[in-house]
């Protein structure tokens, strides 16, 4: 489904929900945080971080709630996002979500990934509106860097002006 839709910038949408893309996160080792290619951009993993400190550590179903986690992701997002933007000259230069991957620390049994995939997923769709929609897979880990909750990762389709 091949979706173009008019309507406000995403830049607008993120001021109209009172929020702002952070500066773009710091590599925690030998890698960059995204990169632009045949007309898109792939993040790395993006941790929830805001001004380089977690929003939260451990393991969702022990020490992080499920609504924990989600508003990590949602952070996390922002984070990746910030990333791709930067490559392309800005936010209203991503055309759509592509795909996204959530990565989520939880104890055993934990079995609520996609709900807290769904904190990014939803942040997704009221930024770009139809074209954040996009493919995804939650995946449970046993742990992730820094003793994080979530990691996601983004591919995104930048317009081509910004190329």
């Amino acid at each position: 489904m091949n979706e173009e839709v008019a309507g406000p910038a995403p830049s607008q949408r993120l001021a109209e929900l009172g929020l702002t893309l952070p500066p773009v996160a710091a590599p925690l080792a030998a890698y960059i945080p995204a990169i632009a290619s045949a007309g898109q951009v792939l993040t790395s993993g993006q941790l929830p971080t805001v001004q380089g400190a977690l929003v939260a550590t451990g393991k969702v179903g022990a020490e992080v709630t499920v609504e924990q986690a989600t508003q990590a992701a949602r952070v996390a997002v922002l984070n990746a996002l910030a990333a791709a933007a930067s490559e392309v000259g800005g936010i209203d230069n991503i055309r759509r979500v592509v795909r996204m991957v959530v990565y989520v620390a939880g104890t055993p049994e934990f079995t609520a990934q996609p709900q807290v995939a769904n904190g990014a997923s939803e942040l997704l769709g009221e930024i770009f509106g139809p074209l954040g929609r996009h493919v995804r897979s939650a995946v449970g880990v046993a742990s992730l860097p820094l003793d994080a909750p979530v990691e996601l990762e983004l591919v995104v389709e930048a317009s081509a002006a910004s190329f």
